[in-house]
């Protein structure tokens, strides 16, 4: 097998405008950089690229780099055990809804610069995604609300403890009456005490809870069939067969990272005699989750549901045995049968190693039907676990509903709102505002001036978590301690402390309150020596209790007593599937430039969200990309850019909710649309009955899928002898079973010999990487690590579409296939750390060289800007600094900055390092202990935080060390080794593992 890409038929693209071969494309691709690149002759560009980066240095406040102790000793004395230049880390977590994930912080003299996973953290297992990597980015915003504020005018905490101790009085003596809190989902031991004293002392007051993203549609689902509510928790590793119902569980689905790590694990191949898992997803878009999948089906969201059940009945008809008294409604889902025959027949035959897992859009019978099937196929207990929420208040969408209509009733006279913006948020038909007008007095506690504060007779700036004392249960049971590392930077106030005030009229300390709770959790002989304990560790161990839910049939009957049945959407009734925003989330993101400049991981927007559709519904439509659209559902009307994307299912349009701020800061206002305008709390996901009226307008959108391009063609016809380069290698499982060296015969190319004597690099420590591309994800989360790690700084919209994207980690998406329903794959490159590097041969001042260890190094200083070594470099992994974007960075915005790295000034090259500052501290650790650095001890930042353990780093001159066991594999292979380059970063090529039954 000489060449396994022509044999499989195999042909991968970045776009459509590649495949279309279109002159746009041609022009990207041929166009070594933008043109006008060297000028700065757009002041307002550059105005705006200011405030980009943040405010006056008057913003910085007066905290300083201050950790919160309850007994300050002044720095000039100096703190006990702390070695300037030595970074401490400190455990914490990080909530997010009722998902709450353990974290480590890195601190450099009492200043917080980066998060990572706690390794003992069941939510984390020592990784991250990208939302706990740039949580840090947030915690510096200069925008976060600086003061308390009554009717938009400054005020303080003190002014309002006095005038809630006047209030307490009068609700104490109606018992609440007309009193209501509006809260986020939690799950904190502190803030459920407190509640509790809350409606204890208040017992005639309304406590509401409300999420606009939550998986309150699963609790539904599975409270309908069991009467109870459980928490799942997928043990994906032992999975052999998984099928995912609109579910995107790798990566904005709850508990993704645990998920990730474990789909890694059952998808990790060493030999030609490892198996691995199979993978069936079915949704009407691409997702991370989608682009994984050994066999993957474009339905529209509308259709699961009828999907579901048919194949519940298919399963039936093979031999499952449903409970008892159990009766499955009619089925009238009559297409994709071949497929949901192979789907049934494949989970039949690995029953208790199989896993069905629906998505949080689904509605509540699809989530009952699925725990039905998991529990009659033998899962539970095996492949999904389940277990009873603790500390935990729940999202309930009708309960604001009826809230908000005593709202407009003139029911609620005092309402505090902790946390959330649903001014913002809140389903579109309530119209949350209007009903906020009606209530006298209302108190918001936000980090932000946000569009629910700008509404609220008081505000109250809230803490971030690294600024406050909290606690946290992860959904498993886990409890764990939120210990802050700097005092608030603008005198913020923590949910704790303001809900502590509210339920006892008195000013409470955070640190107290969270001990209060604790003193009835640890034991009471040796609870200071148990709380350093948790404090060390990031969470208490103790036994999970795991349950098994009891399903009755009455119940389920009744649940699944319900329309399956719903009418495909068409060019005259087109269906909106709202999405999570993969960069800012449910909205809570908007202003973290990190993230805003992250492309999405399948459309490679930036700093937008767009009408995803297919070429068939544009072409019907007559619309094309950049156009603008107006999108009506039921009398609501949005207007929205197209984008072209292959994969979608037909007259479908996906929209990611979190964007169109009017009140998010600097970052966020005005970027992208708001999809929540769409919402309603009857159809907060999937809106049928849409219609599309095409507008004489275009929207500019930044897109880096094809930056940075690899031009195949020119290094064909230069290098080696018009053969096509194979970047991406991949196979089927049984293909590398009969084909072993599949990866290395991808490419023929004559013996590789050099002009000149190469150095061997054989002494002493030798660096390199490996990525498997069978367990990479294409989450984003190394490429936000390493900005992090790095101090690579944020260049805004306009200069992304120029091309000027700064960006160390280069995430690639290829789709191979037909453009109706291509398999997608994911491809990191950063810098390749040639050996025979042609970057170094053609820097006139030697700016760029190689050093005894294997790296190819920057000497910013010697670097003059020719820009040479990116013209030569075939991978085109090196940024040039455009401008100087850090030239007038304020104090608040600095403190986030690595002092172990440098931060380079314009006319500079820019490129990954492998974090040699991570290696240099080892080294000086190894030479203080007289020892060798062992393998493991320097992790790149990419590498600590992937969810997949899709990198490993080492010394490849260790033969027992993990990376050099990973370059010994048979699937090893370099980008673009024909060219001679020897890359230290080598791929392992990609398996799919499809069902016989599916394939043509």
């Amino acid at each position: 097998m000489k060449n396994l890409t022509k044999q499989t038929g195999k042909t991968y693209w970045h776009s459509l405008d590649q495949l279309a071969n279109s002159d746009e494309f041609k022009q990207i691709v041929e166009r070594e950089f933008p043109e006008g690149a060297s000028e700065l002759n757009d002041p307002v560009s550059r105005r705006t690229f200011l405030s980009l980066m943040g405010a006056s240095v008057a913003l910085a406040g007066l905290a300083g780099c201050r950790r919160p102790v309850e007994k300050i000793i002044p720095y000039v004395i100096g703190q006990e055990n702390l070695v300037p230049g030595i970074p401490k880390f400190y455990a914490t977590t990080m909530p997010l809804g009722l998902e709450n994930i353990g974290v480590l912080v890195e601190n450099h003299e009492g200043r917080p610069t980066k998060l990572e996973g706690n390794p003992t953290h069941p939510a984390s297992l020592g990784a991250a995604n990208s939302f706990v990597q740039s949580a840090i980015l947030d915690l510096y915003d200069p925008d976060r609300s600086q003061s308390v504020l009554k009717n938009g005018t400054a005020s303080n905490w003190d002014n309002f403890s006095a005038h809630w101790r006047d209030t307490y009085s009068d609700f104490t003596d109606s018992q609440g009456e007309g009193l209501a809190i509006l809260s986020e989902a939690f799950a904190s031991p502190t803030l459920a005490r407190l509640k509790a004293d809350f409606i204890r002392q208040f017992p005639k007051a309304r406590w509401v809870t409300w999420e606009p993203i939550s998986d309150e549609k699963f609790y539904n689902g599975v409270k309908a069939a069991t009467g109870k509510i459980y928490q799942p928790h997928f043990q994906l590793n032992e999975a052999q067969v998984i099928l995912a119902l609109d579910s995107d569980f790798l990566h904005t689905e709850t508990g993704a990272i645990a998920n990730t790590k474990g789909f890694a694990e059952g998808r990790r191949v060493e030999s030609e005699n490892d198996s691995m898992n199979r993978l069936y997803v079915v949704e009407p878009g691409f997702t991370v989750t989608g682009g994984m999948a050994d066999h993957r089906l474009n339905l529209p969201a509308s259709q699961v549901p009828a999907f579901t059940l048919a194949l519940a009945h298919e399963l039936q008809n093979l031999g499952l045995v449903l409970p008892a008294g159990i009766e499955l409604p009619v089925t009238e889902f009559t297409t994709d049968r071949e497929w949901i025959k192979a789907v049934a027949k494949d989970l039949l035959a690995h029953s208790g190693g199989n896993l069905i897992v629906a998505g949080r859009r689904q509605p509540a019978q699809v989530h009952a039907l699925v725990l039905l099937l998991n529990s009659a196929l033998g899962n539970t207990g095996k492949t999904i676990d389940y277990c009873q929420l603790k500390d935990s208040e729940l999202p309930s969408t009708p309960a604001l509903t009826s809230f908000v209509i005593d709202m407009k009733a003139g029911e609620i006279d005092y309402l505090v709102m902790l946390g959330g913006n649903p001014v913002y948020n809140a389903p579109a038909d309530l119209n949350f505002a209007a009903a906020l007008g009606k209530v006298a007095n209302t108190v918001h506690l936000s980090s932000h001036v946000d569009e629910t504060s700008q509404l609220a007779n008081w505000h109250i700036p809230n803490t971030h978590f690294l600024e406050a004392w909290g606690d946290a249960t992860s959904t498993e049971g886990t409890r764990s301690i939120i210990q802050p590392q700097i005092e608030p930077l603008f005198g913020a106030i923590s949910a704790v402390e303001l809900l502590s005030l509210l339920a006892s009229g008195k000013k409470n300390n955070g640190y107290d309150e969270v001990q209060k709770t604790w003193r009835t959790i640890l034991p009471k002989a040796n609870f200071d020596k148990s709380w350093r304990r948790v404090l060390h560790d990031g969470i208490l161990v103790s036994t999970v209790k795991k349950t098994t839910p009891q399903i009755s049939s009455r119940r389920f009957n009744n649940a699944l007593n319900t329309n399956f049945k719903s009418t495909p959407p068409s060019i005259t009734n087109l269906e909106v599937s709202l999405n999570v925003s993969n960069t800012s989330f449910d909205g809570r993101f908007s202003n973290n430039g990190w993230l805003q400049e992250l492309p999405d991981p399948i459309t490679k927007l930036t700093w937008d969200n767009a009408a995803v559709i297919n070429r068939k519904t544009a072409e019907a439509l007559k619309v094309t990309n950049f156009d603008l659209i107006e999108i009506a559902v039921n009398g609501r009307t949005l207007l929205a850019p197209v984008w072209i994307m292959p994969g979608q299912a037909d007259f479908t349009i996906s929209l990611a909710l979190g964007y169109g701020r009017e009140a998010a800061g600097r970052i966020g206002n005005g970027v992208g649309v708001n999809a929540y305008r769409l919402r309603t709390s009857d159809h907060p996901y999937i809106l049928s009955e849409a219609a599309i009226t095409k507008t004489n307008a275009t929207y500019e959108l930044a897109c880096t899928q094809d930056h940075h391009g690899l031009d195949l063609e020119k290094l064909a016809a230069d290098a080696i002898q018009d053969r096509l380069p194979v970047l991406y290698r991949e196979a089927t499982l049984d293909e590398y079973q009969q084909h072993p060296n599949f990866a290395s015969e991808a490419v023929e190319h004559p013996p590789l010999k050099s002009l000149w004597d190469e150095k061997v690099y054989d002494e002493g420590y030798q660096w390199g990487m490996s990525i498997d591309l069978n367990t990479c994800t294409g989450c984003n989360a190394c490429s936000i690590a390493c900005q992090s790690e790095n101090n690579i700084p944020i260049v805004g919209k306009k200069e992304v579409a120029n091309g000027r994207d700064m960006a160390w980690i280069r995430m690639d998406r290829y789709f191979s296939g037909p453009e109706e329903n291509p398999e997608m794959v994911h491809q990191p490159v950063a810098c390749q750390h040639c050996e025979n590097a042609p970057c170094e041969q053609v820097c006139p001042v030697a700016a760029t060289v190689h050093d005894a260890e294997g790296l190819n190094v920057m000497t910013y200083n010697r670097c003059v800007g020719t820009r040479y070594c990116a013209n030569n470099c075939p991978y085109k992994v090196r940024r040039f600094n455009f401008f100087n974007y850090t030239k007038d960075t304020p104090d608040i915005v600095e403190m986030v900055m690595n002092p172990d790295v440098t931060v380079r000034s314009r006319g500079v090259m820019e490129k990954c390092s492998f974090c040699i500052q991570r290696i240099s501290l080892a080294r000086i650790g190894a030479k203080n202990e007289n020892c060798e650095i062992r393998d493991g001890e320097v992790q790149s930042a990419c590498q600590q935080s992937c969810p997949a353990d899709a990198i490993v780093f080492g010394n490849i001159n260790d033969p027992d060390s993990r990376v050099s066991q990973a370059k010994q594999q048979n699937r090893n292979y370099a980008l673009l080794g024909e060219l001679n380059t020897k890359p230290r970063l080598t791929y392992l090529a990609k398996l799919r593992n499809p069902n016989p039954d599916l394939v043509s």
